[in-house]
């Protein structure tokens, strides 16, 4: 029989699970995040947990814009959960960094006293791209429902950049210091982008508090790294298997974990180096190369993996075949596009992506990396491929994954079945229309403009070696010996 997992059964968790380090009653809550889900909770959390070992200021207060389910199955478990690392040694951790959990459209004046609290020095973020009100410009979305909203009412936000202008605001009122307020979600140049929305809100507020926040606030630029699982069923009977507790919402992750810094902190914040944060001026560097050998590599294997009948990475990394052409792939086609950051060895990144990918243990699903496949080329394939052109180098490797894209939208509309993607509309039409003919079928795909940029479509080389990928792919069944080269 196993019991539910709370604060009082810590003391009498099987030794084989790791406990905070720490007493929980000495927590005081120094950062406020937004968006708990699995992913901050198995990266960002855990990095804190490690703090918290020697410094007990910066207990979080996790904030949720929409959903309550994580505070609704947290709560009764006084906000602990279990981490899983994912590794031939598989590893348990009961997490205790969350001192609270709000539901933002439950009480907005709760979340904003702990915004303006002068304790929460560090507002850290991760609620994917729509979460940040964007125009496709990059700029604040000033039409958006939640933006509009909050421009009439700014005292009971609904977005986002409503709740962190409005904390602002207050701060400065009261004469508090600005916190360091750190995006951690995967947006190119996310730390820039935020700022620059949190500011054009407060100037069509007050042009007094948006120059205050020039000044004052700082958004540094970070990059985040951990492959993280879905939580299931099974990881729930693992852990109440293994650990003798029930836990609601556990979570896993494989053990790599990087976190990426721009050196751009207030000095009252917390030591991240000490957490085993990588603080550092050239983020941008890490980011390319996570973007375009990590997860590059990641799509090609969704799509070419999908389409060989594969289920998850570690699967299709058996393929010796696949598993050649996506190393293949990363040194000699991507890697000549990137410039290494001063620490960072791309040879030995690579190795490690790889044994990554091969990981048994860890079954990231092929279709959740397929999701989104029209935000994520643009970033994770795209820059690559414009700078091989660009220095005349092949690229016929590097559109295949294109053209395997292509392929699993087609047959996503043939079958019928629904398509993640922000575009899931249009793209159904497109694969609705498909004849399974390069003539035909990629000149449809290639008029999506907000995929795919105007120097890529108006290459004669890009558009010849989609449509040769494309047409070898179409092979019923495909002639793999000649896709994977």
């Amino acid at each position: 029989m196993t019991y539910p997992l709370s604060q009082s059964v810590l003391a009498g968790l099987a030794p084989q699970v790791q406990r905070p380090r720490y007493d929980r009653r000495s927590l005081a809550t120094g950062i406020v995040h937004f968006g708990p889900g699995a992913f901050h909770r198995a990266h960002q959390a855990w990095f804190v947990e490690n703090l918290l070992a020697h410094d007990p200021q910066w207990g979080i207060s996790a904030v949720s814009l929409r959903s309550t389910d994580v505070r609704d199955a947290l709560a009764p478990q006084d906000g602990l959960y279990t981490l899983v690392t994912l590794d031939a040694e598989i590893s348990y951790q009961v997490i205790g960094a969350l001192r609270e959990i709000l539901v933002a459209p439950e009480d907005p004046q709760q979340v904003l006293q702990r915004l303006s609290a002068p304790s929460t020095r560090v507002v850290t973020i991760t609620v994917t791209e729509k979460g940040y009100c964007l125009a496709p410009d990059g700029g604040l979305d000033v039409t958006h429902p939640d933006i509009v909203r909050d421009l009439r009412d700014p005292r009971a936000p609904a977005s986002l950049i409503g709740y962190l202008v409005e904390a602002l605001d207050r701060r400065r009122r009261a004469g508090s210091d600005a916190p360091t307020i750190i995006s951690c979600d995967n947006l190119v140049d996310n730390g820039t982008r935020l700022g620059r929305a949190v500011v054009q809100l407060a100037q069509l507020r007050d042009s007094g508090l948006a120059r205050w926040i020039e000044d004052h606030a700082q958004f540094p630029r970070t990059m985040v790294d951990s492959i993280t699982p879905a939580t299931t069923d099974a990881l729930r009977e693992r852990v109440s298997s293994t650990a003798g507790f029930t836990d609601r919402w556990p979570v896993q992750r494989e053990r790599f974990v990087q976190w990426v810094m721009e050196d751009r902190l207030h000095g009252h914040g917390p030591d991240w180096q000490a957490a085993g944060v990588t603080v550092t001026n050239d983020v941008s560097a890490y980011e390319s190369a996570k973007l375009r050998l990590l997860n590059g590599a990641h799509s090609t294997l969704a799509y070419v993996g999908l389409l060989m009948g594969y289920e998850s990475v570690s699967e299709a990394m058996k393929d010796a075949q696949l598993a050649r052409f996506v190393a293949s792939l990363m040194r000699e086609d991507i890697r000549p596009s990137l410039v290494a950051p001063r620490g960072l060895d791309l040879q030995r990144y690579i190795l490690a992506v790889l044994e990554r990918f091969c990981n048994p243990a860890l079954h990231h699903a092929l279709a959740q990396i397929a999701w989104d496949g029209s935000q994520k080329l643009p970033f994770r394939l795209f820059p690559t491929i414009a700078a091989a052109l660009a220095a005349s180098r092949p690229i016929g490797r590097l559109c295949v994954p294109v053209a395997a894209w292509m392929h699993f939208i087609r047959r996503k509309a043939l079958a019928g079945e629904p398509v993640t993607d922000p575009l899931a509309g249009q793209l159904l039409d497109i694969g609705q229309a498909c004849e399974r003919r390069a003539v035909t079928d990629v000149p449809a795909f290639l008029e999506l403009d907000s995929v795919f940029p105007p120097a890529l479509t108006a290459d004669a080389r890009f558009v010849s070696a989609v449509s040769r990928a494309y047409d070898d792919l179409a092979a019923e069944p495909p002639e793999w010996s000649r896709v994977l080269r």
